[in-house]
């Protein structure tokens, strides 16, 4: 789902000093593209990894991209890079020099897994070749990609369909995370999102599941009113690096009290999930299984650590993800409706209430400074004058 290197470079956080990368001062930018040597490189240590190499040899490999194997973090369609970075993977998946996704305009691509009565489609999107600039409202996939993803989800059926996307579909965190959280999403590009449920409900497809990345954190999301049935996502991020990895005891501790208080209308709480927040920022893979041997099917989608257990699941009924044959997604109820309003629509001492909470916070404590220096002052006043006397 990308990221399958890191392969641009990153300045220290500074907000002071001749090159200030981070705060509103900021001028220069904090990430740099590598050299294709140095990609290469780079590609070549992942690819010689013990783990690699085994999941190499006991199953096939497929993938997409995400930014930093795409040669810059946060970047779309502006990277001058893109053509020679989209080279580098295709060698790094091993596709064959004829290959289709090495002649077109991006990596995306979708293969057929599995017999007849028990196949699995799989379509990897590319959410960065042709994606405009953030906070555009613009295209993420472009035209070329649209009309292909609609050929591919109004072709033959299959009993399930795995839709990949390297950034969330239906978690939209940055709408009540800001100013602490900001997560590249489809939720920036409302319209987009938009078109792609209308697009699965047009296409009658059922059993259609997102997986997605990018984040650094595992989550399960859960949109119940874009098509037909439910529509989940499950987000595996961190099989390399995590959030609670690369910050320290003191940031776990404060990574999952924000996300705790970071309100959420789509992710799936469950008696099953390791933290109260059902985020689990920790290193970690998804998995998917269907029990075709169930009378009738079912589908348990989970996020699994470091050692193999689980730490959030959902189970359900193969026949639950079924498209009635009429297109019509569901239509929202008055009011707010959990897996249905959007963060964007929660109240707003709601969706800013992380917002709300840092900004007392910061107010407190410098109101105790405040109050700390003008004791201070007078007390060195007092103790002036009482010198000044004797």
């Amino acid at each position: 789902m990308g990221d399958n290197i890191y392969g641009d470079n990153r300045r220290p956080s500074r907000i002071w000093g001749p090159e200030r990368t981070v705060g509103p001062w900021k001028n220069v930018d904090r990430f740099l593209p590598s050299s294709e040597e140095e990609l290469k490189r780079r590609y070549e240590l992942a690819r010689n990894k013990p783990g690699y190499t085994e999941l190499r040899r006991r199953a096939k490999v497929i993938g997409t991209w995400d930014d930093h194997d795409y040669g810059l973090n946060d970047a779309g369609k502006e990277f001058t890079g893109k053509n020679m970075t989209q080279k580098l993977l295709m060698d790094f998946l091993d596709e064959p020099e004829d290959a289709p996704r090495r002649k077109q305009a991006g990596v995306y691509a979708s293969y057929v897994l599995g017999p007849n009565g028990k196949q699995i489609k799989v379509i990897l999107l590319d959410t960065r070749y042709h994606r405009d600039p953030l906070l555009s409202y613009g295209t993420i996939l472009g035209d070329a990609q649209w009309e292909w993803l609609e050929k591919e989800l109004k072709g033959p059926q299959t009993e399930l369909t795995i839709i990949v996307s390297s950034v969330q579909v239906i978690s939209n965190i940055s709408a009540t995370g800001n100013p602490l959280v900001f997560i590249e999403c489809w939720g920036h590009f409302p319209k987009e999102r938009e078109r792609l449920f209308k697009l699965i409900d047009d296409s009658k497809r059922s059993g259609v599941i997102f997986t997605s990345g990018d984040v650094h954190f595992g989550e399960i999301a859960r949109y119940d009113c874009g098509v037909q049935y439910p529509l989940y996502d499950i987000t595996s991020s961190g099989l390399t690096r995590s959030l609670e990895e690369e910050g320290g005891p003191l940031m776990t501790y404060l990574i999952r009290a924000v996300f705790w208080l970071v309100p959420s209308t789509m992710r799936v709480f469950s008696p099953s999930c390791r933290h109260k927040s059902c985020i689990y920022a920790k290193p970690n893979f998804g998995a998917i299984e269907i029990n075709w041997d169930a009378s009738p099917p079912r589908v348990k989608i989970e996020l699994r650590d470091e050692d193999g257990n689980s730490v959030n699941e959902v189970s359900f009924l193969l026949s639950e993800l079924q498209a009635n044959g009429v297109a019509g997604s569901r239509e929202p109820a008055s009011g707010y409706q959990q897996h249905c309003t959007h963060e964007t629509d929660l109240p707003w001492l709601l969706r800013k209430r992380l917002a709300l909470i840092l900004w007392a916070v910061v107010g407190v404590v410098l109101g105790i400074i405040f109050l700390l220096l003008r004791e201070i002052l007078s007390a060195t006043k007092r103790l002036f004058q009482k010198n000044k006397i004797d």
